[in-house]
């Protein structure tokens, strides 16, 4: 038999003494008065005279560190990423309740119920009066003091993550508090928050690769959404003039620090405004949302201070010059020529060429939080046309250590120019694009009943909380990553060999 399965061995049996007693292994309803962290916050800079007479709490929380001497002993119980020490002492809790405390594991949950005390070394402590058995834990817990370093380990078993990795816990409160300064925002101006398909039979609104299913009654084939775009300005047209959607989008592509195949956006449209309205807002926006996330506008990421309070802005070509590295700088009229542009880049037209050289030679440089704006019309396939001039559009995106966070642009509402565009992107599929826009007939059916003036724009939330949480790994930010199927042995089948034995 392995060490592990012996654990789970005397762990099982240590069930049958738990309930021997006269505990339930799996407790029901506890009522507490105080959880850990208002403990703390109430009572953490209370002096021992502060503390009298008896301040009672009834709290619980699961058993991270133990200590017995004789008939007294301590214990750790943490709760909601904070901890706090417990006193058992066999007079005042009594015989079996004390013979509970001496059965505990660390990574089982109890309720205690006493009085506040600090000790000599001046902790703060409850001195425990009653002990509750809430669960048992059955698989021995990581050390804290060892730490959960596997990578693998952390992302599949994000919930031995939290337990041992307190720290890990702040960076998930910081992406709701993210969420919820985005919404807040949004509603002020007034949006309405919505809800699009996520199966749907023609994906559209980017340029990216689908995953595929089948659904069995109606026999038809249907598609992850890679994004929400198509169906949100179908609502614009439909007379919701400010609409926002905070949803899970689907791509099938790669895997890297900033890229996981499930991920999570926010998307919103504004009627009669237009990409530099968009510039303008997506400022204030991201601006009050650091203040929010993490009470101020300037954060640190791997060595950076990156500042939300400012947000640079260079137009495509411009990024170029202003980039550029390795022999003498192009100038702005150079990268306006498509023979220079041809004679750096191998791509078939002047516009994918000067999107390819920018995402060569300027992205990685873009550290502190910059608009690139004015794209080429072959990579935005529903951006309305710079009228000055027509082989640019009106985009933006915005980046910050070398991440896009954001894509905006002034939308297409002109029927004809959106069925030639997506005419275009076919003939980009035919060479090869598999990326290329599909055409969908019903989205130009629905601009030829008029879509106002309308500004649009995504924000990665994952990538905006790699930034304002200094996570260098976008799975260090998505509660469960994709990952490779499990090969070892689960625990159900560990039982259920011990049950032959």
């Amino acid at each position: 038999m392995s060490l592990e399965d012996e654990l789970l061995k005397q762990r099982l049996e240590r069930i049958r003494e738990i309930e021997a007693l006269g505990y339930r292994a799996y407790g029901r309803r506890y009522e507490f008065t105080h959880t850990i962290p208002d403990i703390l916050a109430a009572y953490g800079a209370k002096t021992a005279e502060e503390l009298t007479p008896e301040l009672r709490v009834r709290s619980a929380g699961r058993v991270m560190q133990l200590r017995h001497m004789g008939k007294a002993g301590f214990a750790h119980l943490q709760q909601n990423g904070e901890r706090l020490q417990i006193y058992v002492k066999k007079d005042a809790v009594g015989e079996r309740d004390f013979q509970l405390f001496k059965m505990l594991d660390i990574g089982d949950i109890v309720g205690v119920e006493g009085y506040l005390f600090r000790t000599r070394t001046g902790e703060l402590t409850v001195h425990a009066e009653k002990l509750e058995f809430l669960s048992k834990t059955l698989l021995s817990m990581p050390e804290k003091w060892h730490g959960l370093e596997d990578v693998e380990t952390r992302y599949r078993q994000r919930y031995l993550d939290l337990i041992a990795n307190p720290e890990v816990r702040k960076v998930f409160v910081t992406r709701a508090r993210i969420i919820s300064s985005l919404r807040r925002q949004l509603e002020a101006r007034g949006f309405i928050e919505v809800e699009t398909p996520m199966m749907q039979p023609l994906y559209g609104g980017a340029t990216a690769r689908p995953f595929v299913t089948h659904h069995n009654t109606l026999d038809i084939d249907l598609y992850l959404r890679i994004a929400p775009e198509l169906y949100l300005k179908r609502l614009v047209v439909g007379g919701l003039e400010r609409v926002y959607e905070i949803n899970r989008n689907f791509r099938n592509e790669g895997l890297s620090t900033h890229h996981n195949p499930e991920f999570t956006m926010l998307e919103f449209y504004q009627a009669y405004t237009d990409y530099r309205g968009l510039m303008d807002f997506s400022a204030e926006l991201l601006a009050q949302t650091a203040l929010d996330a993490t009470g101020a506008a300037t954060v640190e990421f791997e060595g950076h201070k990156l500042d939300f309070s400012r947000l640079e802005r260079y137009s495509m070509r411009e990024a170029v010059v202003h980039f550029w590295e390795g022999g003498e700088a192009p100038a702005l009229e150079d990268v306006c020529d498509p023979g220079w542009l041809s004679r750096h880049s191998g791509k078939a037209t002047a516009g994918e060429a000067l999107t390819d050289i920018f995402e060569r030679a300027v992205e990685h440089k873009l550290i502190q939080p910059t608009i690139i704006y004015d794209y080429p019309v072959e990579t935005s396939p529903l951006s309305k046309n710079k009228p000055e001039d027509p082989a640019f559009v009106e985009r933006f995106e915005i980046y910050a250590a070398g991440m896009e966070i954001g894509n905006a642009y002034t939308e297409l509402n002109d029927p004809q120019e959106q069925r030639r565009r997506f005419e275009m992107q076919l003939g980009m599929r035919e060479r090869g694009d598999e990326e290329a826009h599909q055409m969908d007939e019903d989205y130009v059916r629905a601009l030829a009943y008029a879509m106002p003036p309308t500004g649009g724009e995504g924000i990665g939330i994952d990538r905006l909380t790699m930034l304002l949480t200094g996570s260098r790994s976008i799975r260090d930010v998505i509660l469960f990553p994709l990952l490779r199927p499990e090969g070892a042995i689960g625990l159900a089948a560990q039982m259920r060999e011990l049950d032959r034995q």
